[in-house]
């Protein structure tokens, strides 16, 4: 019996033995000598990687990267270049904002001229077009309050209506007003604003939250066709910044047909977690119709089993739903949902399985997605639910312990965190020095130990990484030379930023064993850098570009200065 064991012992022994030694399989490609940034759990650093069949199959140095080399083998010297794993955008809207780029597009213009010159070009180019939409003026224009006149003057002939950078006011002219049928008389929406003319109290022009649905309503709907090619122009952005993963933060069925039909062609260039939209109008009702579009939209790339949750507006137009009134009278906001909805909603879906995504961005509206969440879990028990809150712009202090208590995740938008002029302007003068102390406590937030994620909320602001990412690290807008940071004691390091891009977007989405990390097994979701981030100044972290984004293997952006890479197609 005992020399029976000694010989499955050694014949053990010999099989361990000659694994470790088999030459592998030659890999499809390898990258080498370059600075690799592993993103793993020791934060570790390699200089070579290896792909084969879409998996990474070995990560370590160069000079044991040889076995993996073969006659087809395609090699990639990245000469001291940085390899990433591919980026993840935690809150993003790929469609609309792709729809965006084809409509009167204002994003980044800053000044009124600008903008009325830009609407006029637009419509001059598209004389056939019934209504003129378009969105991306800045809230600065005009107190946030631009008036109808203004786009009278440029269109007066048909109806008008822009969005706002952020999404949450819309500016019209005379003749959507007409259209819709808003006078003086027509009272404010429930939870919504027309501003007026404090003189005669006629509609200036500018609707804050639901009241732009009294125009929208009225416009045609968009084709499938624009919403398929809408999520195309916004996945030729993702994948030019580098982005492999995202969740999609407001889907309805229509976005949902549009992702269905690209990943089935295979042109679904990210992979991609749908949160579908919560419409407050219609309750409790729609979560039967959650149920059925997580089983029917689902496929290779795309799952849907988030919803987003609307819970409160903006501090710039004081939509946002504060602890304490907005300096200057006594307005705090409104909640979308007041507690005794908001509290059954997230048990049942929460019961149900579904990840809660909640827009909050005021201390009260934060407080009360908490207060949900915390409802939930004590009614259902503790699961590995991932439901995060994303914008989180205004903190009571107290509430900060409570995401990493609750296991709910911290979903920043890095990019928001710089003393620009919707800050200065806009929001300390309406909260004071106190509370704009909590402005995005990002560091407070992770030293008390809850997961960070990061997202552009794009088109709202730049979908790239690498922007966000400085502005993270500084707290100075891109373009601004080095100097004092806004609220420093919240600025975070490098390491911080890349993981809430990296594999904590992949833990969001439930898929840090697959992506998220350059680790043998995973799937091939990397990206190069022109340089490395830990070799340049913070003020520089925005100039570095991406030149090969590669999603399971495939290269689906290269930049024509970078040398050949894996196919430019996706299975």
């Amino acid at each position: 019996m005992f020399a029976r064991a000694i010989l499955l012992l050694l014949i053990g022994l010999h099989s361990v033995a000659a694994a470790q030694t088999a030459v592998p399989l030659p890999a499809d490609c390898v990258f080498r000598g370059g600075g690799v940034y592993t993103v793993d759990a020791a934060r570790s650093w390699a200089d070579s990687v290896a792909i084969r069949a879409g998996r990474i199959v070995y990560v370590g140095t160069d000079a044991g990267l040889t076995p993996w080399i073969g006659p087809q083998t395609r090699r990639v010297d990245l000469q001291g270049k940085m390899l990433l794993p591919g980026f993840h955008d935690s809150h993003v809207h790929l469609v609309g904002g792709g729809i965006e780029l084809d409509e009167c597009n204002l994003n980044d213009l800053t000044t009124m001229d600008q903008v009325l010159a830009a609407v006029g070009q637009f419509a001059e180019r598209h004389p056939g077009k019934k209504w003129i939409r378009g969105g991306g003026w800045p809230l600065t224009l005009s107190g946030g309050n631009p008036r109808k006149e203004l786009l009278d003057k440029i269109v007066p002939d048909r109806p008008v209506i822009l969005d706002a950078f952020d999404g949450h006011s819309s500016w019209v002219n005379s003749k959507a007003l007409e259209i819709a049928g808003i006078t003086k008389q027509t009272p404010d929406p429930l939870r919504g604003r027309i501003e007026r003319d404090p003189k005669t109290g006629e509609p200036t022009g500018t609707l804050r939250e639901s009241a732009a649905r009294l125009v929208i309503s009225k416009t045609p709907p968009y084709s499938h066709d624009e919403y398929v090619t809408g999520l195309r122009r916004g996945l030729e952005v993702a994948n030019r910044f580098g982005i492999t993963s995202v969740q999609e933060a407001r889907v309805t069925d229509q976005h949902l047909r549009a992702f269905e039909e690209l990943d089935k062609s295979g042109e679904l260039t990210v992979r991609t977690v749908a949160a579908m939209g919560f419409d407050h109008a219609k309750g409790m009702a729609q979560v039967s119709q959650f149920v059925e579009w997580r089983k029917k939209f689902q496929s290779k790339r795309l799952r849907t089993t988030t919803v987003k949750i609307f819970q409160d507006g903006v501090i710039e137009s004081r939509t946002a739903a504060l602890l304490q009134p907005y300096l200057g009278g006594e307005e705090r906001g409104w909640l979308n949902l007041e507690p005794e909805v908001l509290k059954p909603l997230a048990a049942e879906l929460d019961r149900l399985g579904f990840q809660i995504h909640i827009h909050a961005i005021g201390d009260r509206g934060i407080q009360s997605s908490l207060d949900a969440l915390e409802f939930a879990r004590d009614r259902n028990g503790r699961r590995d639910s991932r439901h995060h809150i994303a914008h989180i712009q205004l903190f009571d202090p107290p509430d900060i312990a409570r995401f990493r208590r609750l296991g709910v995740v911290a979903n920043f938008q890095p990019y928001w965190m710089q003393a620009d002029p919707y800050i200065v302007d806009m929001t300390l003068p309406v909260l004071g020095p106190e509370r704009s102390r909590w402005l995005y406590p990002i560091r407070s937030v992770a030293q008390s130990g809850a997961v960070i994620a990061c997202g552009s909320d794009w088109s709202v602001s730049s979908m790239n990484p690498l922007d966000a990412i400085q502005v993270a690290v500084t707290r100075r807008g891109i373009n601004e030379a080095p100097g004092s940071a806004w609220i420093p004691e919240e600025t975070v390091d490098l390491p911080l930023m890349l993981a809430g891009y990296t594999i904590n977007g992949a833990y969001v989405n439930f898929e840090e064993s697959e992506t998220g990390s350059i680790e043998v097994g995973k799937a091939a979701d990397l990206i190069v850098l022109d340089r490395n981030l830990f070799e340049i100044p913070a003020h520089e972290i925005h100039k570095a570009k991406v030149l090969l984004t590669l999603l399971e293997g495939k290269a689906v952006f290269r930049d024509a200065s970078f040398p050949e890479a894996p196919d430019q197609k996706s299975d």
